[in-house]
């Protein structure tokens, strides 16, 4: 076995500020769609899939749910949102909960990183975890070591933490992460998130840039002749040596005979559109024919971008006056529009230009540049007049029920809205048969060019009339009808007008001499039906007051029943007994009085009644006899 001598400062906590090579370790946990992945073969702790209890471990793409003292946290690696983590519940005694368990080829005369990102998991402050990085030979003796001291808890933030050491001779060794906590005073704490584990060269700075502008990534397009060139700047030894790389499908590829600090690249039209990747690896002579003793430049990328095939559109024909509005599909970037070849005159993607006039027809070409490739399209705007739109009748009124013809004009087709009622929407002269009022609009079209006007077909509905309830009156008096009318701009008129004193009206006051029948009349204005309703008044020559009725229930003159007395709207009623005991009393007589008191039976017997019928009438009193 060869010695392995080491230079590092322990403890020293401090990462390459220089330039990385491939990891010969990368410790990412994997992926997956399952919240839980699969255990982890370098740990000494035991696998749970749930939430982990002192002593063990699982492997999650979050902590959501699991605790809830803990922060929910996500893994660490860049733009993985399904990669695993690995959540430690570390033991109150030390111990190792990661250690790689396959050995380590190490380079002679190389600094290594070793490092991992980490995060206290707790909400509250409690037991901090604290872990030491440990290199050992593999026959177990500890070449370099750093503790990280206490990781903060209250804070949600990953941190890397490591350190750096350098070989002078080769050999093997295994990387190993150790908690250090001893706890004996009990306590909630020491749990801890770790990711992405790696062990890897560090070498010199080296910074990189295409064309010397700066620039990492440049776009070319398929159809151009391009000549790039790619600089690395090495802040390392002279004697190191360099060699250019290229990705391929299964990894980086040597570039032959690329062994300076640049490299240049060419391009010709029918070059396979794609990402290109480069970089410039570096190592001493003694290590550079192992490229896992190199370290790496920052990628370089060069875009081979497919040319665009540009669409112009616009909305032509453009009514004069309207907008013309431009675009462009089916490609990005930047982009200049001109007519017919003048100056450009807009950069938008989507011009509008308002207030069209004739002068304004033409070819409209736009240039769009991006991805390293500039490409046109083009389309040829023309303009037509608008219409001028005109209806026979805006507003033609009917009765329900009919029907009327629409007449518009000006332009060379039509269309109608709403299309309910109408024989036809998408014509010139549609029959309107609406159910009620109703406002069409027409689109009148020139071309692709419309203007709108309207017609308001008015429907009246038919009217409607009702007399009222028929009325008794005794001769010589009057009493009032209670007609009503319903429609739009109804006049009503009664006939015969015998008796009445205003036939205009709908409550006249009548006062017929015999027995008539009254009708009501009412008139639409639009020569629409005309509906009637009739109402009969009895007149009686006088009031006939019974002397005598049998409450005996063998349906014959059962009740006292008083002719004539509901030609009066409430009269008043009133039966007492010959002591002076009100025994009925009514005000109106809807129901006549069947010789009752409070549903008892009266008594045979002469019986007395005051009657009210009007406050302007005498009072009329008299007796009545009850028999059985």
């Amino acid at each position: 076995m060869l010695c392995l001598l080491f230079i590092f400062s322990e403890g020293s906590g401090q990462v390459c500020t220089g330039s990385l090579g491939d990891p010969v370790v990368n410790i990412d946990f994997g992926r997956g769609d399952a919240q839980i992945g699969p255990p982890f073969a370098s740990s000494n702790y035991n696998y749970v899939t749930d939430s982990p209890q002192d002593g063990s471990y699982t492997i999650a793409r979050s902590t959501i749910g699991m605790n809830s003292g803990w922060y929910d946290l996500y893994n660490h690696t860049p733009g993985d949102s399904f990669g695993y983590m690995m959540v430690v519940n570390a033991n109150w005694d030390p111990g190792i909960f990661y250690e790689s368990n396959i050995p380590i080829d190490l380079c002679p005369n190389t600094t290594y990183e070793f490092a991992a990102w980490a995060v206290n998991m707790l909400k509250y402050s409690g037991v901090k975890p604290n872990i030491t990085f440990m290199i050992v030979d593999i026959n177990d003796q500890v070449l370099g070591r750093y503790d990280t001291g206490d990781i903060p808890d209250t804070d949600p933030t990953w941190k890397q933490y490591g350190f750096l050491f350098r070989t002078t001779g080769g050999g093997q060794v295994r990387i190993r992460m150790v908690s250090n906590v001893t706890n004996t005073t009990g306590g909630g704490g020491n749990d801890i998130a770790i990711d992405d584990i790696t062990f890897r060269p560090c070498g010199p700075l080296i910074t990189s840039s295409i064309d010397g502008t700066g620039t990492q990534v440049i776009d070319v397009c398929e159809n151009q002749n391009a000549s790039i060139v790619l600089r690395a700047n090495v802040e390392g030894s002279a004697t190191l040596k360099y060699q250019w790389q290229t990705q391929t499908e299964t990894g980086w590829a040597d570039v032959p005979g690329a062994n300076s600090d640049t490299l240049p690249v060419t391009f010709t039209p029918g070059s396979k559109p794609g990402a290109y990747n480069y970089r410039l690896s570096a190592a001493e002579p003694g290590n550079f024919n192992s490229p896992s003793c190199r370290t790496v430049s920052p990628v370089m990328t060069i875009n081979v971008t497919p040319l665009p095939v540009p669409k112009a559109l616009s909305n032509e024909p453009v009514c004069l006056g309207e907008s013309l509005i431009l675009d462009v599909a089916d490609a990005t970037g930047s982009y200049e529009w001109r007519k017919d070849g003048g100056p450009v005159f807009s950069t938008e993607k989507s011009p509008v230009i308002s207030n069209v006039t004739a002068a304004m027809e033409g070819t409209y070409t736009v240039t769009i540049k991006g991805g390293g490739c500039e490409t046109s399209a083009s389309v040829v705007v023309h303009t037509v007049p608008p219409p001028v739109p005109a209806v026979a009748n805006p507003a033609p009124e009917i009765c329900l029920g009919d029907s009327v013809m629409l007449q518009a004009s000006g332009g060379d087709f039509y269309s109608w809205s709403p299309s309910a009622g109408l024989s036809g929407s998408g014509i010139a002269n549609p029959v309107a048969s609406p159910s009620e009022t109703t406002l069409y609009t027409v689109k009148v079209y020139s071309g692709t060019c419309y203007k709108e006007t309207q017609v308001n077909v008015i429907v009246h509905q038919p009217p409607a009339a009702d007399a009222g309830p028929d009325k008794k009156i005794l001769s010589g008096y009057d009493t009032r009808l209670e007609g009503k009318v319903s429609g739009e701009g109804v006049t009503y008129f009664w006939y015969p007008t015998t008796g009445m004193d205003n036939p205009s009206s709908l409550n006249p006051l009548v006062a017929p001499k015999e027995d008539i029948t009254y009708t009501l009349n009412a008139l639409s204005p639009a020569g629409c039906v005309t509906a009637v309703d009739s109402v009969f008044v009895k007149v009686y020559d006088r009031l006939i007051i019974p002397n005598v009725f049998s409450p005996n229930g063998d349906g014959s003159n059962d009740t006292w029943n008083i002719t004539a007395i509901d030609a009066f709207e409430t009269p008043v009623v009133k039966v007492m007994n010959r002591y002076g005991e009100v025994v009925f009393e009514s005000r109106g007589y809807d129901v006549p009085w069947d010789g009752r008191r409070k549903s008892e039976n009266l008594p045979v017997g002469v019986y007395f009644y005051i009657i009210r019928l009007r406050g302007d009438l005498e009072t009329l009193t008299g007796s009545v006899t009850i028999v059985r």
